[in-house]
C-alpha cells in the first residue's frame, strides 16, 4: 500500500504510483484579471426564461444556441483572455459558429487569437489549466497551416514530453486536467505526425486515473482532497463538473486519436463506462445535481456539468462509440433540461461558480464555462438531427 501525503495529510491509496506533490492548494489559483474574466454574472435575470423549443429540428436548435452565444459575447466584452474559464468557451464559440454557419463567432477566437499572439495562458509551469486554450488554437490552425498559431503551445508541450514522473510532484493531480491538457496533446500529435506528444499525454493520463477514478462506481473523485470526504448520505463525494470535465475530456481525445490507434480501445472503454453510470444518474428534469450520488441534497440542478455530460454523449452517438438507441434518449432528455434555463436575455444560469467540490449556488449564476459546455452540447445535438460535418 502507497501513502500519500496531500496538503499535510497523511492518506492511503492502493495504487503504487508516485505521490503527489506537498503543496497548499486552493481551488483554482488565479490572478485578479482571471478571476474578474471568469467571475460572470450572479445577478437577478429580470428577463424571464426564454421560450425556446425542445424540438430535435435544425432551427430550434441553432436558435437555443445563437441566443446564449450572443449574450456571451456582450458580456464578455473587455474580459476575453487565455485562462482555463475561457477555453471551453472558444472551442464552443467555433463549433457555434459551424453550426449556425455565423462567423461571428469563429471571428471572435481568432481575433482574440491573434491580439494573444497565439500565447497561452502563463500562470503555473506546465499547469494544465494554462494550456487548456491551445485546443482552440489547433482548431484554428487546421484553417490555416501557420505555424506561428501553435509555436507555444508545441514548444509547452514539449516540456511534458521531456517531464519525468518525480516521487514528490505529479502533474495532473485534479480530474479537469484531463478536460485542459491532454486532447491538445493528442491533437498535436495528429498535426506534427508525432507520436511522442500522445504518448506523453497516456502516461500522465494514467497516472491521473489510477489515483482517482474508482472502478466500482465508474466516477472520477476531483483530487486528493475529497478522497475520504463523503456525502450527508455517507456515499463517496463525486463532483458533477469534475466528472463533467473528464467525459468531455475523454471525447476531445478520442477525436484527436485517429480511428485505427491502439490507445482508442482503452480510451473507449473508459468513456463508455463513465456515460452509463451518469446516464443512470440522469434526474427527472433531464439534468445532474453537483453532487452525483447525493443529488436530492442539492436544491439546482447544474448545466455546466450537464452541458458537459450532454455534449460528450452526443458527440459518442454521433460517432459510433455509443449506442444511440440507449444514449438519445438521454442527450434529448438533457438538451431540454439544459433549455429551461435559458433567459430572455440569452443568460444561462444555474451555473456553479469556480470550484473543487459539490455546493450551492444561485439560479442566474452564469460562468463562460458553463457558455462553452452548453455550445459544444448544442453543436453535437445539432449534429444528431442530421449529418453534419463538424472540425472538431
Amino acid at each position: 500500500m502507497k501513502t500519500m501525503k496531500w496538503m499535510g495529510t497523511v492518506l492511503l491509496a492502493t495504487v503504487s504510483v508516485p505521490v503527489f506533490a506537498q503543496e497548499t492548494l486552493p481551488a483554482k489559483p488565479m490572478t485578479a484579471l482571471a478571476i474578474a474574466a471568469a467571475a460572470g454574472d450572479q445577478d437577478a435575470d429580470a428577463s424571464g426564461p426564454a421560450k425556446l423549443s425542445s424540438k430535435l429540428n435544425h432551427a430550434d436548435v441553432q436558435r437555443a444556441m445563437k441566443l446564449v452565444a450572443d449574450w456571451q459575447l456582450k458580456q464578455s466584452e473587455g474580459k476575453w483572455n487565455q485562462d482555463w474559464t475561457y477555453a471551453p468557451l472558444y472551442l464552443g464559440l467555433l463549433a457555434a459558429s459551424e453550426t449556425t454557419k455565423d462567423s461571428r463567432y469563429h471571428d471572435v477566437v481568432l481575433s482574440k487569437s491573434e491580439e494573444f499572439q497565439w500565447k497561452l495562458w502563463n500562470n503555473r509551469p506546465l499547469h494544465a489549466d494554462d494550456e487548456a486554450i491551445a485546443q482552440a488554437y489547433e482548431l484554428l490552425w487546421h484553417e490555416k497551416h501557420d505555424d506561428v498559431r501553435i509555436a507555444e503551445a508545441r514548444s509547452r508541450f514539449d516540456q511534458i514530453v521531456v517531464y519525468q514522473d518525480k516521487p514528490e510532484k505529479e502533474l495532473w493531480w485534479w480530474a479537469d486536467s484531463l478536460y485542459m491538457a491532454p486532447a491538445g496533446l493528442a491533437e498535436m500529435s495528429r498535426i506534427t505526425d508525432d507520436p511522442k506528444y500522445k504518448v506523453a499525454m497516456d502516461r500522465e493520463w494514467a497516472l491521473t486515473q489510477a489515483h482517482f477514478y474508482n472502478t466500482d462506481d465508474h466516477l472520477f473523485t476531483r483530487d486528493a482532497r475529497t478522497l475520504s470526504t463523503k456525502e450527508k448520505n455517507g456515499k463517496p463525494v463525486y463532483w458533477a463538473r469534475g466528472n463533467g470535465w473528464v467525459l468531455a475530456g475523454t471525447a476531445n481525445v478520442l477525436q484527436a486519436l485517429p480511428k485505427n490507434d491502439p490507445l482508442r480501445p482503452k480510451y473507449e472503454k473508459l468513456f463508455r463506462e463513465m456515460s452509463a453510470r451518469i446516464a443512470g444518474l440522469q434526474m427527472s428534469d433531464g439534468l445532474w445535481r453537483t453532487g452525483l450520488l447525493d443529488q436530492e441534497a442539492y436544491a439546482l440542478p447544474e448545466t455546466s456539468a450537464s452541458g458537459f455530460f450532454v455534449y460528450a454523449m452526443a458527440w459518442g452517438v454521433n460517432a459510433g462509440v455509443l449506442d444511440a438507441k440507449t444514449y438519445k434518449p438521454v442527450v434529448e432528455k438533457g438538451w431540454a433540461g439544459l433549455l429551461k434555463h435559458v433567459y430572455a436575455s440569452g443568460r444561462l444560469g444555474c451555473v456553479q461558480p469556480i470550484g473543487f467540490a459539490p455546493g450551492q449556488f444561485e439560479t442566474s449564476s452564469s460562468y463562460v464555462y458553463g457558455t462553452g459546455a452548453f455550445l459544444l452540447a448544442g453543436s453535437q445535438v445539432d449534429r444528431m438531427v442530421g449529418t453534419k460535418k463538424h472540425a472538431h
